[in-house]
């Protein structure tokens, strides 16, 4: 007769004897149930924390409450997912999108716009979270993980992940203009905000485009700033994310998912054990080599591609067979 898989009772850190002395500390406590949530892919943190607030989370039957850890062997379900904490979890993936103009990064819109979610591969017992958003006339790299906490070291404001971008303006700056976002930086309705990086890359009569890197992710930063000049952004593109670049080869509404060994490269950096050391690390041409903090200026290489490229397609359509290279 089949036995039915009960959580083991949960330990309590008072009452350890001599023999828990092989039971860490931090296992002894539990995880906090957003963060094992996260990291299983069903949402930010925040958002994990939105939904136990609601009551929309359960531990081994029961109600979830804020602030409740959780221990090996706890069967958590969520928004009609179930887990087993302790259980081998899903092996984190990292998919590219060449975003275009007049699309939108949300699940739901009420003026119900093309949405960068309806061209992602399907998951089951998953669910892709966008690293960022790009706005509605913004184009280019838009970075998609399964591991919550992965989107959360790449998105949040300590880790200052670096951003690039191609900008198109109507006009052209002065030397002023450029030294002022450079050193002493443009004050917005929301704060100051500085340029780490600014080229000149010319233009042609009224349109003039420049290359901007800077570490912040503020809704229309980049829009903004340049409104401030007076001078109005007719194209954004943004080009880099990270140690994560926009492949040369990878069109516009096309997708490309990083294989285990990238997939581990951006862990590493980010400091986050991928347990994958034995992985070979080849690189796509998005990825640059780089420190392994997050905070610390990327070196401009690459090398051979490794991932696959395909079109954003229905599931039912045929693959293709196109990949990335160098």
């Amino acid at each position: 007769m089949k036995q039915d898989h009960k959580a083991p009772p949960r330990p309590d850190p008072e009452s350890g004897t001599a023999g828990d002395d092989s039971i860490s500390e931090e296992k002894s406590l539990g995880e906090k149930l957003q963060k094992v949530l996260a990291g299983a892919g069903f949402g930010s943190r925040r958002m994990m924390e939105e939904w136990i607030a609601k009551g929309q989370v359960s531990v081994n039957g029961e109600t979830a409450t804020l602030g409740m850890r959780v221990f090996e062997g706890d069967l958590v379900k969520a928004e009609r997912r179930t887990m087993r904490v302790g259980e081998r979890e899903h092996a984190a993936r990292v998919l590219l999108y060449h975003k275009p103009e007049g699309e939108i990064v949300s699940r739901n819109d009420p003026g119900k716009r093309s949405s960068v979610f309806d061209k992602l591969p399907k998951l089951r017992g998953q669910k892709w979270i966008a690293v960022g958003r790009l706005d509605f006339n913004t184009s280019g790299l838009l970075i998609f993980t399964t591991s919550g906490e992965l989107a959360n070291r790449l998105m949040h404001p300590r880790f200052e992940v670096e951003r690039e971008y191609a900008v198109r303006v109507q006009g052209k700056m002065t030397e002023a203009q450029m030294d002022m976002v450079l050193r002493k930086g443009v004050e917005l309705e929301d704060g100051q905000v500085k340029f780490e990086k600014l080229e000149d890359q010319g233009g042609e009569g009224f349109n003039h485009w420049y290359r901007v890197m800077l570490k912040e992710g503020r809704n229309r930063v980049v829009r903004r700033t340049f409104d401030a000049l007076g001078l109005p952004v007719s194209r954004l593109m943004r080009i880099r994310f990270g140690i994560i670049n926009l492949p040369p080869r990878l069109k516009r509404g096309m997708t490309a998912e990083l294989g285990e060994g990238e997939v581990g490269q951006v862990l590493e950096w980010v400091g986050i054990d991928s347990g994958k050391a034995e992985l070979p690390q080849r690189k796509l041409p998005a990825l640059r080599q780089s420190d392994r903090s997050p905070t610390k200026k990327p070196v401009r290489d690459s090398a051979r591609a490794t991932g696959r490229v395909r079109r954003a397609v229905p599931a039912d359509a045929k693959k293709s067979k196109s990949g990335v290279k160098h």
